[in-house]
C-alpha cells in the first residue's frame, strides 16, 4: 500500500505503508545511530515526534524487553528505508514491525532517508505527517499537517511522567537516597545511579519543593524528557529552592536545560537539534573528547569562555558541542549543581561519560558530609 510522508513545507515523499496503517502527526527529526533503535523507540524523550532513521537497514536484530527504556514505544511514527525481513540476534524476542503494531506505531518504509534528512538539515526540523490508506489529495494533506501543534511552547512533561512515587532500590548498602523528577527519564538512568548505591524515588512531574524536603534526600535529578523547557516554571520554581537550600542537584538533556533556565539562561530551538549516538563533545575541564549519545531540540544560551555570575554564585560552561559549539554542559562553583545536555546514560550508545555518574555520586558525599 502507497504511503505519503508529508512536511509543513510542501514537500512529499512516497513510500509504502510499514507498521500500522493509517494517520499520523509530530516534529520531523532524524537520529544517525546505525544501532540502538529499540532504546529510541523508547525514550519518552521522541513523544511526539516522528523518527527518521538515517541508517538505511534497520530491524535486523529485533526487540527484546531487556533494552526497553521504558513502558512502550512513545514515537509518533517511524521512518526507515529498508526495513529488514528477517530477524538474527540470540537476544531477540520479538520483530520490530511486530512491537509497532502492538503500540499503535504509523510508519512508512521505502523512502529516501538521506535526501529527507539533507533537506531537514537545510530547512530545519518541522512539522510532518505520514499518510497511508488516505483518500486526501495532496494538498488536503499538507493542510492537515500544517494544523498539527508545533512542539515551541509544547508542555508534555505530564504526558509521560510516573502516576506515583516509584522506587528503584540501591545495588547493595544503600549509601544515598535521590528524588528523581521523572520528566521522562529512561530506564537506564536510575540503574546507573542504582548501581553506585543509590536509592533513586521516582517522582510525579507535579512535585513540589515541600515533598522533596519532607522526603528527606540527600540530592535532587532532573531526567531526560520531551517538550519545550520553556513551558516548565514550576518546575524551575522548585529547582531554584533547591539552590537556595544547597541541595546536591544533577541534570540530563531536559534537566540540564531546567537547571539553566533556573540560573536564569534562555533556552532556544535548535535547526534540527542533536540526536543519536555519536556526537562529539569537548569536556573543557579536561580538554578531553567525549563522544556522546544525544536527543535534544533545544539549548542553553549561556556565555562559552570564562566564568559567568548567577545569583546562586559563579558558573562555567563545561562541555561544548563540537559539531555547533551548543552548550553541552554548567556547573556551580560555590554550590552542589551540575548537568549535560547529553546522555551519560548511554543506551544506546557509548559510555565515555558514564563517569558523570560517579561525579554525582562524590557529589552527595561531600554534601552528606557536612
Amino acid at each position: 500500500m502507497a504511503a505519503y510522508l508529508v512536511l509543513d513545507d510542501g514537500r512529499i515523499f512516497e513510500g509504502e505503508s510499514w507498521a500500522c496503517k493509517g494517520e499520523t502527526f509530530g516534529e520531523a527529526v532524524f537520529s544517525t545511530g546505525m544501532t540502538g533503535y529499540q532504546e529510541t523507540l523508547t525514550d519518552p524523550s521522541y513523544h511526539r515526534q516522528v523518527v527518521i532513521m538515517t541508517a538505511p537497514h534497520i530491524g535486523n536484530t529485533g526487540m527484546n524487553t531487556q533494552d526497553e527504556e521504558s513502558r512502550k514505544i512513545w514515537v509518533s511514527g517511524f521512518v526507515v528505508r529498508n526495513p529488514s525481513p528477517r530477524v538474527s540476534n540470540w537476544r531477540s524476542e520479538r520483530s520490530l514491525e511486530d512491537d509497532l503494531i502492538s503500540n499503535g506505531v504509523v510508519g512508512i518504509q521505502g523512502i529516501d532517508t538521506r535526501a529527507l534528512t539533507l533537506h531537514l538539515r537545510e530547512r530545519g526540523a518541522m512539522r510532518v505527517g505520514i499518510f497511508s490508506g488516505s483518500e486526501l489529495s495532496r494538498e488536503e494533506m499538507v493542510v492537515k499537517v500544517r494544523s498539527a501543534p508545533e512542539m515551541a511552547g509544547a508542555f508534555l512533561a505530564e504526558e509521560v511522567t510516573v502516576d506515583k512515587v516509584e522506587i528503584i532500590p540501591a545495588v547493595g548498602e544503600r549509601k544515598f537516597k535521590v528524588a528523581a523528577i521523572d520528566l521522562g527519564i529512561k530506564s537506564a538512568t536510575p540503574r546507573n545511579m542504582a548501581a553506585r548505591g543509590i536509592e533513586v524515588h521516582l517522582m510525579p512531574a507535579t512535585i513540589t519543593f515541600e515533598d522533596v524536603k519532607a522526603g528527606g534526600f540527600d540530592g535532587l535529578f532532573l531526567s531526560n524528557g520531551p517538550g519545550d523547557p520553556a513551558t516548565m516554571n514550576s518546575i524551575v520554581t522548585l529547582v531554584r529552592s533547591a539552590l537556595d537550600a544547597s541541595l546536591p542537584i544533577f541534570g540530563i538533556c531536559f534537566g540540564h536545560q531546567i537547571l539553566g533556565r533556573a540560573l536564569g539562561f534562555d533556552t532556544y530551538k535548535l535547526r534540527f537539534g542533536h540526536r543519536g549516538i555519536n556526537q562529539p563533545v569537548l569536556n573543557v575541564e579536561s580538554n578531553k573528547v567525549e563522544i556522546t549519545a544525544q536527543n535534544h531540540g533545544f539549548a542553553v544560551e549561556a556565555p562559552l569562555d570564562g566564568i559567568f555570575s548567577t545569583v546562586y554564585g559563579p558558573g562555567m560552561v563545561t562541555h561544548i558541542c563540537l559539531n555547533d559549539s551548543v552548550v553541552e554542559g554548567l556547573r556551580l562553583l560555590d554550590k552542589p549543581a551540575f548537568s549535560v545536555q547529553y546522555h551519560p546514560e548511554a543506551a544506546a550508545g557509548p559510555h565515555d561519560a558514564n563517569y558523570l555518574f560517579d561525579q554525582f555520586f562524590e557529589m552527595l558525599g561531600k554534601h552528606a558530609s557536612r
